[in-house]
């Protein structure tokens, strides 16, 4: 009977089981959430291995909550010193561009919380950031592009901004949404205001408005489906 001899690494995991072997044999897409966290930080922390560091912080924190941390707010994650949390901004940066210019099509947008994963990364801003999302004929994503920031109003965001950009990536369709500071999604009249005029452009344009997600830090709101458009 053939035995399976396992080394043991510095981290106290056999290496046939360590995060960074299997994605060379299987694949970034084969690897959990913990195990592509692993790979980043590639290394323990007070004598527990890299997977069980990485478990931990994903208990403690989503993965869309980590892509939005900074620097700072890393390295107060035990676990993660100065050097690991430069290469998870980094490496979240990356992500975050190859989205916005459009490399890599993303699932159909179905339903609204399919698109407020896409807007993570602004939701605990203090300020106001208004975006929009471009899909295809088949509500697929390709591009993100953030159009304004500040309070929302008509000197702001005027339909130009949106759909110049709308146009020049062949957009069949826009998801636009803002984040609101204090955490209360209720839209404003201005909000409110602001979306039935972009809606009366898109229609001009013919590219339709299919939503505006007003984003809190706990919660969204969806205008479409609040009927107020």
């Amino acid at each position: 009977m053939e035995t399976l001899v396992r080394r043991r690494g510095i981290d106290g995991v056999a290496d046939v089981d360590l995060p960074r072997e299997k994605l060379e044999r299987l694949g970034a897409e084969a690897l959990r959430n913990e195990e592509l966290l692993a790979v980043l930080l590639r290394t323990g922390y007070e004598g527990k291995n890299v997977l069980e560091v990485a478990g931990e912080i994903l208990k403690q924190h989503s993965t869309q909550a980590l892509m939005a941390m900074g620097l700072a707010e890393l390295t107060a994650i035990k676990g993660i010193g100065r050097a690991k949390a430069a290469g998870l901004v980094s490496g979240f940066e990356l992500a975050r561009r190859a989205l916005n210019q459009g490399m890599g099509i993303e699932p159909s947008i179905t339903k609204p919380a399919d698109a407020v994963g896409l807007l993570a990364d602004f939701k605990d801003r203090r300020k106001e950031h208004f975006v929009a999302v471009f899909l295809n004929a088949r509500n697929q994503v390709i591009c993100r592009e953030e159009v304004s920031v500040g309070s929302l109003n008509a000197s702001l965001v005027h339909p130009r901004e949106v759909f110049f950009p709308a146009v020049g990536s062949s957009a069949a369709s826009v998801i636009l949404a803002h984040n609101h500071p204090s955490g209360d999604v209720t839209p404003s009249r201005e909000d409110i205001e602001l979306t039935r005029r972009m809606v009366q452009a898109g229609e001009i344009m013919g590219i339709e408005v299919l939503d505006h997600i007003i984003i809190g830090a706990e919660r969204f709101l969806s205008m479409k489906e609040a009927d107020l458009f």
